[in-house]
């Protein structure tokens, strides 16, 4: 589109320029670092950190409504840098130029309203975002193209060179880190830690297939990331974890496109998000926080954060209602089908106390929550959600499970919209509802399956096994004809069909 098409307030803002001061602020003692830096944890008290922009006052001299114009009107453009995350370029990466931002075709993921049958199962109305259909096929990619982007911009400033980017994973980060490092070769190498035995088949699979550097640790999910800190600490590697704070950036970008998508209306909205390292709930607070600062939207919506009861430390830290006696606990993890968000001790706790205690007081009231859930519901949920029109994994299941918790326990009203976060399409773990139909899942996982949830394939053979055709013998037409009529008529009779 030429620029000149578009309206005299916004024209001068639909290009965006590398002009933010960005810089890493630590957590626990405050301290600053410049953003050229590689840098995960702070150097003098080795708590987490985040990422702000000494600019960002200047965002808010732009009216809310213009900004909403500017963000409309950019889904016009045909400039690959602003058609993924980076549309939101001034409230995510405001000093990367244009050039140096990677679009792999993430973000912007369509927002799916559930049918009314699954609306009254459930009680209250809501909508799936399918992050699953992210290049990946998962919300990880958000927190990708933001790292990866950044350390594009360190190689283009001769910053950094021969880059070795490193992650731990239940599956879907290094899937992403991979598919992201492997755009960039040679100039970006990757290598990625899972727990032996923890990773589905497919997850498994992507890594290997874009060309990372796989190794397989006995443990859990907690282990390995033990394992990445120390090597990051001692070793001159890229960490892509949720550690690193510019995928907490990207991943805020799932905050402005839900604001977007809901025409900036954000009242008596509800966003349900699975937990796992804590770094996407934290995200989606900083997201609507940064929009709710500048006007973009008027309401902040409740955020309700859903952990398994086999991995629940920080439904277990907010279970005492007293702040001052509040004390975070790591658990030790039990079998999860949400495999994704099977962490005992996650690396955004720190981040996700001191965003969700701003996000409550802006609020002017209690409005982030936390549920826990059993492994039987996140299965079941799963399984009937993907039957009413939805490809939501586990994690998804684990999500409407959740907001059914809620729903039951007074959080949510039938006043209210909610959307959930689907973080992965349902492909990634069609292994445990193989296992779930076969009546095979593990005891550990404490899950039965409901008869009625079970979907099992019907193999329909001829009565006559001569008239079965195969890829090695091929039939006549007579006997051709005798073999579709004699599988048609079975077909029809289980289907209960009616001659026409």
């Amino acid at each position: 589109m030429m620029l000149d098409f578009f309206p005299e307030d916004v024209k001068p803002h639909l290009i965006p320029e590398a002009k933010g001061e960005l810089y890493y602020e630590c957590l626990g003692c405050s301290a600053q670092y410049p953003i050229e830096k590689l840098l995960y944890v702070c150097p003098k008290c080795n708590q987490v950190l985040l990422i702000h922009d000494r600019n960002i006052k200047n965002l808010q001299k732009i009216p809310g409504s213009v900004w909403q114009k500017i963000f409309d009107f950019r889904k016009m453009l045909k400039t690959p840098a602003l058609k993924g995350i980076y549309r939101y370029h001034e409230f995510i990466g405001s000093c990367i130029p244009l050039e140096s931002i990677i679009y792999l075709g993430e973000g912007h993921t369509p927002v799916v309203e559930a049918n009314e049958t699954l609306k009254e199962m459930v009680g209250v109305s809501f909508f799936y975002k399918n992050d699953g259909q992210n290049p990946s096929a998962s919300f990880k990619d958000r927190g990708m193209a933001s790292a990866l982007s950044s350390i594009k911009y360190l190689i283009d400033q001769d910053l950094v060179s021969d880059v070795i980017a490193i992650c731990a994973s239940t599956g879907d980060t290094s899937a992403a880190a991979a598919l992201y490092a492997s755009y960039l070769g040679p100039l970006i190498k990757s290598a990625v830690l899972l727990p032996h035995k923890k990773v589905t088949s497919q997850q498994l699979s992507q890594p290997l297939g874009s060309g990372a550097q796989v190794f397989e640790i006995p443990g859990v999910f907690d282990d390995c990331m033990k394992i990445v800190e120390n090597l990051s600490s001692q070793y001159s590697v890229v960490l892509l974890n949720s550690k690193n704070a510019w995928r907490i950036l990207g991943q805020e970008s799932y905050s402005y496109e839900i604001a977007q998508d809901f025409d900036w209306d954000m009242k008596n909205k509800t966003v349900v998000v699975p937990i796992g390292n804590a770094g996407n709930i934290s995200a989606v607070m900083n997201g609507f926080i940064k929009f709710y600062e500048a006007n973009i939207i008027n309401d902040l919506p409740k955020i309700i954060g859903v952990q398994s009861e086999h991995a629940d430390p920080v439904f277990r830290y907010y279970l005492e209602p007293d702040e001052s006696k509040r004390q975070f606990k790591p658990v030790d993890t039990k079998p999860s089908v949400a495999q994704a968000a099977m962490i005992g001790n996650p690396v955004s706790m720190p981040r996700v106390i001191q965003i969700a205690k701003k996000y409550n007081s802006l609020a002017g009231c209690q409005h982030v929550f936390f549920v826990q859930v059993t492994e039987q519901s996140i299965m079941d949920w799963q399984l009937l959600a993907n039957k009413n029109g939805h490809i939501v994994c586990t994690q998804g299941g684990e999500c409407l499970a959740g907001l059914v918790k809620a729903f039951k326990n007074n959080i949510v009203t039938n006043k209210e919209t909610a959307i959930l976060d689907a973080t992965a399409h349902a492909i990634k773990f069609s292994e445990f509802q193989d296992l779930y139909f076969k009546a095979k899942i593990p005891k550990d996982y404490k899950i039965k399956p409901n008869p009625g949830n079970i979907n099992l394939p019907s193999l329909i053979l001829p009565d006559n096994p001569e008239l079965a055709p195969s890829q090695k013998k091929r039939l006549g037409e007579k006997d051709f004809q005798k073999f579709v009529k004699d599988i048609s008529d079975k077909i029809a009779n289980k289907l209960n069909l009616k001659v026409s």
